[in-house]
């Protein structure tokens, strides 16, 4: 790991500062500002592809659905964890990054208006030039990265050339056929993917564990905040109209418990443990993509009760799996990620069995599965209790 130190102050030409290298063993490295203010923009990309989520499966069209849920929310995700990657291993704060970053977030916003689009009619084209954006203005970043630090140029020119050539293609796919849409997405994706992989082969960049976890956790509460959006516009419905109150309460507490439980089990372990070495700390960071992607696609299983209780017989049908197929994949991706070394065996049995409970509520009927499903989360926060009290009171 490096042991490179952070840049000293002082005045530079042009009142820019060298991009040198963090220090990776900084303490108490917490989230800028500016990060803040970044994540804030895909606040509204991630709501934007909830709630064409929702749009999508209340048709029924369940397939298209997920498929085009997934391949925008991996634009949205991939471009927010490239620049948090970046801002872990790189200082500064002149007004050059911030407006390479405000170009990253005007990027994001150019995404999310395109996401219903993209979503509904399958044209990426708006979502892609969104993206491109974005991905080009981390050029820039990488480009002085690669100016200010000798150490870590390879490294840095690695990445410029992995991702122009990518940006390259993902504009050529605008103009393939739409029979090759999903074929050259994903072949695309997986370029993205190995970009970081080969750009840092031979040094890897001086990320900050305490940092990396401390942005994935703020992603995590962005996503799963609109799952306590919708529990709160259920309650406002349930309110306002008069009518169904008693199951729509019902259905408001449960999504707030559901989300409150996904909360408990995400953070209820230290992280920094899981990012040791180079393979966990990948695996840390792209296995979040379905942790991501979960709990953004939960809140749209809560808006598909309520148009179920507003007599559609398609929500009907397909509330249970929308809401409890999320939940499963958001907890086993926390165990699967985090969990799995430190619960001991009766939390691992009682987390199994809370997984289990919520892969038997997505057949259970419309009125039972929010219950079950909630019940299911219940018993994975006790599996991730138990060992920890016995450990307080050893």
């Amino acid at each position: 790991m490096s042991t490179s130190r952070q840049q000293p102050h002082g005045s530079c030409r042009f009142g820019l500062s060298p991009m040198l290298p963090r220090d990776p063993r900084e303490a108490h490295r917490s989230a800028s500002s500016l990060e803040l203010f970044f994540d804030l923009v895909f606040v509204v990309a991630v709501s934007f592809a909830s709630q064409r989520l929702h749009n999508l499966e209340s048709t029924g069209h369940i397939g298209n659905s997920l498929m085009m849920y997934a391949m925008v929310f991996f634009a949205i995700w991939w471009a927010w964890m490239n620049f948090s990657w970046f801002a872990t291993s790189f200082v500064t704060d002149d007004w050059l990054y911030r407006v390479m970053t405000i170009v990253q977030m005007v990027g994001a916003l150019v995404l999310a208006a395109g996401v219903p689009e993209g979503m509904d009619e399958g044209n990426l084209t708006i979502v892609t030039l969104g993206y491109v954006l974005m991905r080009l203005a981390m050029v820039g970043q990488w480009l002085r990265a690669s100016a200010s630090s000798q150490e870590f140029r390879g490294t840095a020119i690695r990445y410029v050339i992995g991702v122009v050539a990518v940006q390259i293609a993902w504009l050529l796919r605008l103009a393939l056929p739409a029979n090759l849409a999903i074929v050259s997405f994903a072949v695309l994706a997986a370029a993205e993917i190995a970009v970081p992989l080969l750009a840092e082969s031979r040094r890897t960049t001086p990320w900050n564990p305490g940092h990396i976890t401390d942005r994935y956790g703020a992603f995590t509460l962005i996503v799963l905040g609109e799952s306590i959006l919708a529990a709160a516009n259920v309650l406002v419905d349930a309110l306002g109209r008069g009518e169904h109150i008693a199951r729509l309460l019902a259905l408001a507490a449960c999504g707030i418990l559901m989300a409150a439980g996904m909360w408990w089990v995400y953070f209820a372990r230290d992280q920094n443990r899981q990012i040791l070495g180079n393979r966990s700390t990948m695996f840390f960071a792209y296995g979040h993509y379905l942790i991501f992607a979960a709990a953004g696609a939960f809140s749209s299983g809560i808006e598909l009760f309520v148009d179920a209780l507003e007599g559609s017989e398609m929500a009907a049908r397909l509330a249970p799996a929308a809401l409890g197929l999320p939940v499963l994949i958001f907890l086993a991706g926390v165990w699967v990620l985090m969990l799995r070394h430190c619960l001991g065996r009766a939390g691992d049995i009682w987390y199994a069995l809370g997984v289990g409970v919520v892969a038997l509520s997505c057949f259970l009927s419309p009125q039972m599965s929010p219950i079950g499903t909630t019940i299911g989360v219940i018993l994975a926060v006790i599996g991730t209790e138990i060992r920890r009290n016995g450990e307080e009171k050893s």
